[in-house]
């Protein structure tokens, strides 16, 4: 490219609206990182901000919950599952759900080869009726023994279990003595979404363990696994040691989370990825071709959109994904998603489909 062509092509920025993952560290968790890094402490999670932030998920959730921090989803989601299964069991999920889609096989592999069994639904939620069909398809030896319900909350597709879904799903599940795992990759964004407590929309609900994440929540790593039923959790820190999930510094995968919990930033940060979600949602009403594939109601936007106006987004810098859930353009709002990037994003929209003749 010539000097004169360097000056005169269009700059680019990119605009990562792909995925919560590409946001950073909030402030809260940030701060209190920076505490944490103030003196030295105890290893392996015996030290005190582990306890606190432990203490503090139990004062959030209302009831004496067993607490284990990991580094990621995978690994939480895997080594939970794995704790509720034996080898010859299966987990009945989505055929969205993230661990069947999303995982390299994580939760097979953790336990020793428990089946996935999936299940269609609409808006990406299994149904009672599609979990009592799965486990009545048979009962003979040679088929893996239905023994766990994964649920995704919010779902792979943006959408949530409310209270009833979820009631609706454990009376099937103590029906066939079923556990119940729920994936909360976004189960911040999900209270939020529906302004119920977090007690309210799992152990209340009849939620066994939650994965809670703090990746997509404004931390910069690490997970929650929460036990409910403290029985479950027997030998867990054994699968997290194996698993090479126990943190030698411990406080600086859970330091974070205590910022989030004591200062309320969890709910915070949610409320606002899922308000510029809404933003979103609500600025796309009149582009034609354009249209919604499900029910904005936590802080993902899953657009159609032809293959030239995606292109013409990618063209100025925006990314997205197309291949997460039933296909489609998905947009993620974070907690530090600007008002001004939404109507940026409207605007490139609006003027690629103008300009594409739409």
């Amino acid at each position: 490219m010539s000097q004169t062509a360097q000056q005169t092509a269009p700059v680019t920025r990119a605009r990562y609206l792909a995925s919560d993952n590409t946001s950073g560290l909030c402030p809260e968790a940030m701060d209190y990182l920076a505490r944490a890094n103030v003196a030295d402490d105890l290893a392996y999670g015996n030290d005190a901000w582990t306890t606190a932030a432990s203490d503090g998920f139990r004062d959030l959730f209302e009831t004496d919950c067993e607490v284990f921090f990991v580094f990621n989803g995978t690994a939480a989601n895997s080594l939970a599952l794995a704790s509720l299964c034996q080898s010859y069991h299966s987990v009945i999920c989505h055929e969205l759900a993230h661990i069947e889609t999303d995982e390299c096989g994580g939760p097979e592999f953790f336990s020793n080869g428990s089946k996935l069994l999936t299940v269609a639904g609409d808006n990406g939620r299994i149904t009672p009726e599609g979990i009592e069909a799965t486990v009545t398809k048979r009962g003979d030896i040679h088929y893996p023994r239905p023994k766990v319900v994964s649920l995704t909350q919010a779902t792979e597709v943006g959408t949530v279990y409310d209270l009833a879904d979820l009631r609706a799903i454990r009376e099937v599940a103590d029906r066939h003595d079923l556990r119940v795992h729920m994936d909360g990759a976004r189960f911040a964004n999900a209270c939020a979404s529906l302004e119920v407590s977090p007690a309210e929309l799992t152990w209340r609900a009849g939620v066994d363990v939650l994965c809670f994440s703090g990746t997509k929540n404004g931390l910069g790593f690490g997970e929650a696994v929460i036990f409910f039923d403290k029985r479950l959790a027997l030998d867990f820190e054994y699968r997290c040691k194996q698993a090479g999930q126990l943190a030698s510094k411990m406080r600086y995968l859970s330091a974070p989370w205590l910022g989030l919990l004591e200062t309320g930033a969890w709910l915070t940060n949610a409320r606002h990825a899922n308000a510029m979600a809404q933003r979103l949602s609500d600025g796309l009403t009149d582009i034609d071709h354009v249209t919604p594939m499900f029910d904005t109601q936590a802080n993902s936007v899953f657009l159609q959109m032809p293959a030239d106006l995606q292109a013409g987004l990618r063209d100025v810098g925006w990314t997205f994904y197309t291949f997460i859930g039933e296909g489609g353009v998905r947009f993620v709002c974070s907690w530090n998603t600007t008002p001004e990037l939404i109507d940026e994003l409207i605007a490139n929209l609006k003027q690629a489909a103008t300009r594409l003749g739409y």
